[in-house]
């Protein structure tokens, strides 16, 4: 396996460092796997050991492997800090929207989902079927379709930039004008042209931890350090961000401040002002991911968005995706003019201009007298969820779980507190026809798992802690 084709003109260092992220990337290094010693890489690749040492420590510095004190040197587990260096082709990737590089329990979930007929689905992120609006389409012709194509710019279809802004004025009292929003095919690709727009090689960025964009292997692809910043009760610890932002040089903080994607979380007011006022005191853009926004428990509890606390520092991001499907693919992204002016200058360049017909879809839908009702009755039904899964685990699994009630959005957060977890129980789920989201692929452990509570009936709820009870029972047994 170890063997080197030296080149001619290039340092042998760097060939070395090649040869490890190649292994990896063929999946002939796996993560947590130990490397040979200095001394033994050297022999088996017959180079001295400086060299041996130069290149490691080249790989320690960007995240790929890990010193440990009496074990030796092992490929990181994780992906936090890791530096891979420029090397991703932009256009492909956003056009195509190949953004989450995905985990073993991920392919296998996908095929059970796909093979079998009888599962018990809390893994899937949307929305049940069931659950989207009913919305009829707009009876609109041809010739139609491409007179409305005539009211699109590179920032988007312009009665629904319109559309949107009146209502997130409303609805969050910002004061946001048309050339402050473009739209975008959702939220990840709004997120991506930010990263070309604000963030340089080798840049640092600031995401909670756990997160669902710790999936988002792009980050690294294109070169950017990511750090995950714990998440309590109160939302991102800011004292652990600032500590971040001295010691890895954070240049960009984006977070999920409402109904957050694992965990459930809403961040506090107080907590968000500590944001504020830190990203202020080293002059760091916030981008605040709103995809959950709408769904809401109680409205007057709501705290204000970051967006409206700090509107020309923040840069807000909110989508339909997550109401009316992911196929819908219509997100939209809120900054200064200047920043705008220059995302929808990078997508002129790449030609990732939008279709007009989920745009002029995204807007009938919103025109629709009965969409305001009809999501009215989404957050009832949501909460209604919500509150049966946990009765029932608090029922059977007080003290043997923990979880924080969210205010919102379709996401519960459940902690085994008593039992070790690991990666085989969750593939004894699947076994089962039980599949959930292990922490393991959100940037946490497998002691955590989200629950997608907008996919329970009241009898999956009862079968699903029913499972996880047995799978207690099993492990107190067998220690």
């Amino acid at each position: 396996m170890w063997q080197l084709k030296k080149e001619k003109n290039k340092p042998v260092y760097q060939q070395i460092v090649e040869l490890i992220l190649g292994y990896i990337d063929q999946g002939r290094l796996l993560p947590g796997e130990k490397i040979p010693s200095e001394r033994k890489l050297a022999e088996l690749l017959t180079v001295n050991r400086t060299t041996i040492v130069h290149a490691l420590d080249e790989l320690v510095s960007m995240g790929v492997i890990v010193r440990k004190r009496g074990s030796g040197t092992v490929i990181n587990d994780g992906k936090w800090g890791v530096y891979r260096g420029s090397t991703i082709d932009w256009r492909h990737y956003l056009s195509k929207g190949n953004t989450i590089k995905t985990h073993e329990y991920n392919k296998k979930a996908h095929r059970i989902l796909a093979n079998r007929v009888e599962v018990l689905d809390v893994y899937s992120g949307d929305l049940p079927l069931g659950l989207v609006p009913e919305l009829d389409l707009p009876t609109i012709s041809w010739k139609e379709f491409l007179n409305e194509e005539k009211k699109q710019d590179s920032y988007g279809y312009f009665p629904l930039r319109q559309l949107i802004v009146e209502r997130l004025n409303e609805t969050n009292k910002l004061s946001l004008d048309v050339p402050n929003l473009m739209l975008t095919p959702g939220a990840q690709q709004a997120l991506l042209l930010l990263v070309q727009v604000l963030l340089n090689n080798g840049d640092a960025l600031a995401i909670e931890e756990p997160s669902s964009f710790y999936q988002l292997f792009i980050f690294q692809a294109a070169g950017i350090r990511v750090y995950g910043i714990p998440v309590d009760k109160e939302g991102m610890r800011v004292d652990v961000l600032e500590e971040k932002i001295l010691k890895n040089r954070i240049k960009m903080v984006l977070v999920n401040p409402n109904y957050q994607n694992p965990t459930g979380t809403t961040m506090s007011l107080k907590r968000r002002k500590e944001l504020i006022s830190i990203c202020r005191k080293y002059q760091l853009p916030i981008v605040e991911d709103d995809v959950f926004g709408e769904l809401y428990f109680d409205e007057e509890s709501r705290p204000p968005l970051l967006k409206k606390m700090d509107p020309e520092n923040v840069i807000y991001i909110g989508s339909f995706s997550k109401i009316l499907g992911a196929t819908t693919k219509i997100g939209w992204l809120s900054g200064p003019v200047k920043v705008i002016e220059k995302v929808a200058k990078i997508r002129s360049d790449l030609d990732l201009n939008m279709s007009i017909f989920p745009q002029v879809l995204a807007y009938n839908a919103l025109e629709n007298k009965t969409y305001e009702s009809q999501m009215s009755d989404l957050r009832l039904v949501l909460f209604e969820k919500m509150t049966d899964l946990t009765v029932r685990l608090d029922e059977k699994l007080k003290d043997e779980v923990s979880y924080y009630v969210p205010e919102g959005g379709c996401y519960l957060w459940l902690t085994f507190k008593n039992v070790k977890i690991t990666t085989t129980d969750y593939d004894l789920l699947l076994t089962q026809g039980v599949i959930v989201t292990p922490g393991f692929v959100l940037g946490a452990g497998p002691q955590s798992l989200r629950i997608n509570f907008s996919r329970l009936i009241p009898e999956q709820s009862v079968i699903l802690v029913d499972v996880l009870t047995e799978m207690i029972r099993k492990k107190i047994a067998s220690n």
